[in-house]
């Protein structure tokens, strides 16, 4: 039987942009997953905004990721369409004190090009292993700096394929928090308000960033960072640590020694692996100390 909707998503968008059964192993950080049903690199608004269509049309569930930084995809992968923006860095646009970039855009790009125009800001973001669009849907931060402190105005995309533009306050940005957790909507892309700073003090406080994070979190595995989020009034990681669970393993998904709040993958883990770890310490940690982890990776397909 013709696959009817691959056929629409070649003619309207290109065959060179869409691929079927694509392992997802390769699109996630944690190099973990199955297969997806399709897989589509989108690069303008309008192939965002013909996929969007087509995929309500032939009644297809999709998910849009970005750097796939911070997701944990089932074994038994994903039946729907995986939507991804492009990473080029054509798609930066820089604008006096300002950077225009398109979601798909990795955010360690995004900061080397604010670095290039001396604009400071952005150097919090230097290390972070995802694109401004997960960013964007995440409020993602690190050392005391926010997405939200440099948005102006983010553009999304309706289920309807119209195209609507919210400014940073619209956005309801708070702890790795958006509207976007609450509406589905798409970020297409994102102003950032920089300022003028001095290029070597720029390139030295990055330097200073990527140093604390090879010192301290075990970049030489593979990982989705941070597994959990931080509990009111307490560190994830030292919870971890304090109930004993450092270096427990399951099947191929470890809890790092080197930082705690990291489940990495030693080797061949699978997503079960990973998942049932995480229950394991979340019930640990609930045991000793009453306090209820709160993964922060997000689960795609199936998980018991």
């Amino acid at each position: 039987m013709a696959d009817e909707f691959y056929q629409a998503i070649c003619e309207r968008i290109g065959s060179a942009s869409v691929r079927r059964d694509e392992s997802m192993k390769q699109h996630t950080t944690f190099r973990i997953g199955g297969t997806a049903d399709y897989y589509m690199l989108l690069k303008t608004e309008r192939e965002w905004q013909e996929a969007i269509v087509l995929c309500h049309q032939y009644q297809k569930p999709y998910t849009v990721i970005g750097n796939g930084s911070n997701l944990l995809v089932s074994d038994e992968g994903y039946r729907g369409v995986i939507l991804q923006g492009s990473r080029e860095k054509e798609q930066i646009v820089r604008k006096g004190t300002s950077i225009e970039a398109s979601a798909g855009v990795p955010l360690a790009l995004l900061a080397k090009k604010a670095l290039e125009y001396s604009l400071t800001g952005l150097e919090f973001a230097s290390g972070i292993p995802g694109s401004l669009g997960g960013a964007i849907v995440m409020n993602a931060g690190a050392y005391g700096g926010e997405m939200k402190q440099v948005i102006t105005k983010v553009k999304l995309l309706d289920r309807d394929g119209t195209i609507q533009t919210l400014s940073t306050e619209e956005m309801k940005f708070s702890y790795r928090h958006s509207i976007l957790q609450e509406e589905e909507k798409i970020a297409l892309g994102a102003e950032l308000s920089l300022q003028e700073g001095d290029f070597n003090r720029i390139q030295e406080k990055m330097e200073d960033y990527s140093k604390r994070r090879r010192e301290k979190q075990p970049l030489e595995f593979p990982s989705a960072g941070s597994t959990f989020k931080r509990p009111e009034g307490y560190f994830a990681s030292k919870l971890i640590m304090e109930a004993g669970l450092a270096g427990k393993q399951i099947g191929g998904a470890r809890v790092s020694e080197k930082h705690c709040g990291f489940i990495i993958n030693t080797k061949d883990a699978t997503a079960k692996d990973v998942w049932e770890l995480i229950g394991f310490v979340k019930e640990m940690v609930f045991e000793k100390f009453q306090v209820m982890l709160e993964p922060e990776v997000k689960l795609l397909g199936e998980f018991e």
